[in-house]
């Protein structure tokens, strides 16, 4: 697509865009008594606005009917967290049957780990990328130390080559094959937090099944970013969070993947609570665990009702959004936002920042991480004082995500002319 530096070019993008109309469904935080230009979707994603009702109608039901509102609220209690399979399935590319919503992300990743990864003397490494979320860092040292291993020995990331700040596809591939016979698990973000770098999901896969090892994903900052077929790409299992690009509140209520070859063996080792006991004698309260064979399968605890009242009201809009069409404007807006920053690069007397997302629209999603060559703390407060709210990561990048279902092509001609008048007063 060609794209103008025009306010009339944005305000015609936001006219032909058949999404616009869900901005209106969400609430947009003000700024200095202006509508902000809110570009923290990978952070926290924004309140639908009927987000409230959900939770209250789930409030009112506790009120009016104490425990029975397992059976008798307007979404009965007992069976709420089976709502959510058929919505939240065509997210991420599964099978219902291959998606459960339960805890939060890192319990979620230690349960998954503690199912795939299970070294041996031949088979002990993981393989991951460098610089993944802290959160996924930790969880793999502990897992390793759990079994009485060395991180050193067992942990093995994939670097940025010199001078750019993305994963080459080629080194993941060629780390894989080259740790292939010890590798245990292949473990990466779907999408990296830092760069915004969208990982080749399928081929990583395949190519860690092709030695031997189980394939999983955090997929925090794809789930509702990206488009995935994770049923059809054969991974075993993912993970990922619901309060960033799926707008289900702070801490919200975390999801997770199991292939069905692997939910459907209920001799498949796992962490045992008892609501992943099977439906049919679950209160019966018997001795012996009896799996779900499905995903369900891995819970621990029976559902929180509250938190998925929130995550409820968010997935309706998805539903009716459609993850395909929301993937295309997302890849839209991200590129609209990289063509204004090099024409900011083109225009100034030296480059101000680079862009470390990779360019190719099949490697990136919403996010644009910026890293500034100067003054770039001085730029983030800029922009947070113009009522732009970004994300600031040290020592010196600026993370934007222009998130289709709430942010327009005019939010990014804005971001824009912001940094413009910034480099403006700094020459002055």
């Amino acid at each position: 697509m060609n794209f103008t530096n025009t306010l009339e070019f944005a305000k015609q993008m936001d006219a032909n865009d058949p999404l616009s109309a869900f901005r209106d469904q969400f609430y947009i935080p003000h700024v200095n008594g202006n509508t902000s230009v809110y570009f923290t979707g990978n952070s926290l994603g924004l309140q639908p606005k009927i987000t409230q009702d959900y939770v209250l109608n789930e409030l009112e039901d506790w009120a009016n009917y104490g425990v029975e509102g397992h059976f008798h609220a307007r979404n009965p209690w007992l069976s709420y967290h089976e709502i959510f399979p058929e919505v939240l399935a065509p997210i991420v590319g599964a099978l219902p049957e291959e998606v459960v919503v339960m805890n939060q992300l890192t319990v979620n990743l230690h349960l998954l780990m503690i199912s795939f990864y299970r070294p041996t003397k031949e088979r002990f490494k993981i393989i991951c990328e460098a610089k993944a979320f802290p959160s996924d860092q930790y969880a793999f040292q502990s897992q390793v130390l759990h079994h009485a291993l060395n991180p050193k020995d067992c942990i093995i990331e994939v670097s940025p080559r010199p001078g750019t700040g993305y994963i080459d596809k080629q080194d993941i591939l060629d780390a894989i094959k080259q740790h292939g016979d010890q590798t245990a698990v292949v473990l990466f973000s779907g999408v990296n937090y830092y760069s915004g770098q969208v990982f080749d999901m399928e081929r990583i896969c395949k190519a860690a099944h092709d030695v031997g090892a189980y394939c999983g994903f955090d997929l925090a900052h794809a789930a509702g970013n990206v488009s995935m077929k994770l049923h059809d790409w054969q991974v075993d299992f993912a993970c990922w969070c619901s309060y960033k690009y799926l707008n289900s509140g702070p801490g919200g209520v975390s999801g997770a993947f199991i292939h069905q070859k692997h939910g459907s063996d209920t001799s498949f080792p796992r962490l045992a609570g008892w609501w992943g006991q099977n439906k049919e004698n679950r209160f019966e309260m018997g001795p012996n665990f009896d799996p779900i064979p499905t995903a369900e399968g891995w819970q621990l605890s029976n559902a929180p009702v509250l938190s998925m009242a929130a995550h409820k009201a968010s997935l309706d809009i998805f539903a009716e959004a459609g993850m395909e069409r929301l993937s295309a404007k997302g890849k839209q807006l991200s590129g609209y936002l990289m063509y204004i920053l090099d024409e900011i690069n083109k225009n100034a007397n030296e480059p101000i920042f680079e862009i470390i997302t990779p360019r190719n629209e099949h490697e990136r999603g919403c996010q644009v991480s910026i890293l500034t060559l100067k003054n770039g703390r001085s730029l983030f407060e800029a922009l947070m004082g113009a009522g732009v709210i970004a994300d600031w990561r040290e020592p010196n990048v600026i993370r934007v995500a222009p998130v289709p279902l709430y942010n327009s092509f005019e939010d990014v001609f804005r971001f824009g002319k912001i940094i413009e008048h910034f480099i403006h007063h700094e020459k002055q």
